[in-house]
């Protein structure tokens, strides 16, 4: 129509056929149903587009699967401390859970994060210890901190106050890993020092532990 009618090409249960080689273009405005819309361009297209032809979810990072998860972060309880015995490499028992999107995170038996089911993938882990001494006559010799995967070391390393020792130390890294489902991760660590009983610190989120999956 020449006026400002509405031209309806054809009714339901018919299709309407674009040729090989016929290309339908307008500067106006396309809506259409997100289910039956395929789109490619920066165009007037309103509503919910679909991920790609034939998708179904909508254009949001989450509809894509674009999302950083599954991710935790967690911490030995604030002011909380774990005594170790002197010398002998000890699981963190990190019991306190800020965050934990896929509930993949024990906190309560394990003190482990386990990758889901169908979410292998690389991810991003960062991880802190802080140990202090068992009082003030006596001091750190040196530290080990080291992640296990599946039950055996993964990745460690290790500061030694020998030539200067302290009473208390920091100590942690991050890292990026390739992970499998039913892969379980765990924070273990180590101090040695010159008297008496070692422990690890859960104040201000110094004994922590968290990982992410990265977009790749």
């Amino acid at each position: 129509p020449k006026t400002a009618t509405t031209l309806t090409l054809g009714t339901t249960g018919d299709t309407v056929d674009i040729p090989s080689g016929v290309t339908l273009s307008g500067a106006g405005t396309i809506t259409a149903s997100a289910a039956n819309l395929a789109a490619s361009g920066a165009g007037g297209v309103t509503g919910t587009l679909p991920i790609a032809n034939g998708g179904t979810g909508a254009t949001t990072l989450m509809g894509a699967g674009l999302t950083n998860r599954p991710a935790f972060s967690a911490q030995l309880g604030f002011n909380d401390s774990q005594s170790i015995v002197d010398g002998v490499m000890t699981k963190c028992e990190i019991d306190t859970v800020y965050f934990d999107t896929d509930s993949a995170y024990d906190a309560t038996t394990n003190y482990r994060f386990t990758i889901p089911a169908g979410e292998g993938g690389n991810y991003l882990f960062q991880w802190g210890i802080y140990s202090y001494a068992a009082n003030t006559s006596s001091n750190i010799q040196y530290c080990n901190v080291t992640i296990r995967k599946n039950g055996s070391d993964y990745i460690a390393s290790g500061y030694d106050f020998r030539d200067n020792e302290i009473r208390a130390a920091h100590y942690g890294q991050s890292g990026a890993f390739d992970c499998a489902a039913a892969d379980y991760f765990e924070l273990w660590g180590q101090v040695k020092v010159n008297s008496g009983t070692p422990s690890f610190y859960g104040g201000a989120r110094q004994t922590f532990f968290g990982a992410i999956k990265l977009l790749t």
